[in-house]
């Protein structure tokens, strides 16, 4: 592959994954873990992500179990898992917390899906401007003597990279719709 076409595929590429792991923090119904992912917490006045200051298992299917190192962090996990949008209420035993996943109405299964296919746009919209900003640079090409055969070429094979990580965004996005939709 052209080393012209490569820059823009790894952009593409990194447009895939940023919405893959966007996706795995919307929570279906089911226990996972990475929806805590982006949880930070105050240690000892510095936000460190929750996975550095407490141990995360998944016991049962609905139900995240969070075991911090110190229990002097009790507190300030509860506080941040109660100031995130996951609209979980933590519950605490004195030496770990514990998530238990309500089993979502169908209403916020739709509302999720929604989301879900929200974020799928704006990942489909992020490969297009790829697209276009290498379709920029390769008509800058014909100024230093590119022959208008060569440029078209790259043009199509752009479109080709295009076509096939939105196919990828696509999946990505039933994926996680059925994900959320299945009971």
């Amino acid at each position: 592959m052209d080393e012209r076409i490569q820059v823009y595929e790894t952009k593409m590429g990194k447009t895939l994954n940023a919405l893959e792991s966007e996706l795995t923090t919307i929570r279906a119904g089911r226990a996972n873990p990475h929806i805590l992912d982006k949880l930070t917490v105050d240690y000892y006045g510095a936000p460190t992500p929750l996975q550095q200051v407490a141990n995360i298992s998944v016991p049962e299917a609905r139900m995240i179990q969070i075991q911090p190192w110190e229990s002097s962090m009790i507190k300030a996990i509860e506080k941040a898992i109660l100031c995130s949008d996951l609209g979980l209420n933590p519950s605490n035993d004195g030496k770990m917390i514990r998530l238990v996943f309500p089993e979502l109405t169908e209403e916020r299964r739709k509302e999720l899906v929604k989301d879900v296919k929200k974020k799928g746009e704006g990942a489909k919209v992020a490969v297009r401007n790829i697209r276009r900003d290498a379709n920029d640079a390769f008509k800058k090409l014909a100024k230093q003597d590119v022959s208008e055969d060569e440029i078209k070429e790259l043009e199509d094979q752009i479109q080709k990279l295009t076509d096939k990580y939105i196919k990828e965004v696509d999946k990505a996005i039933e994926n996680k719709s059925k994900e959320i939709l299945t009971v």
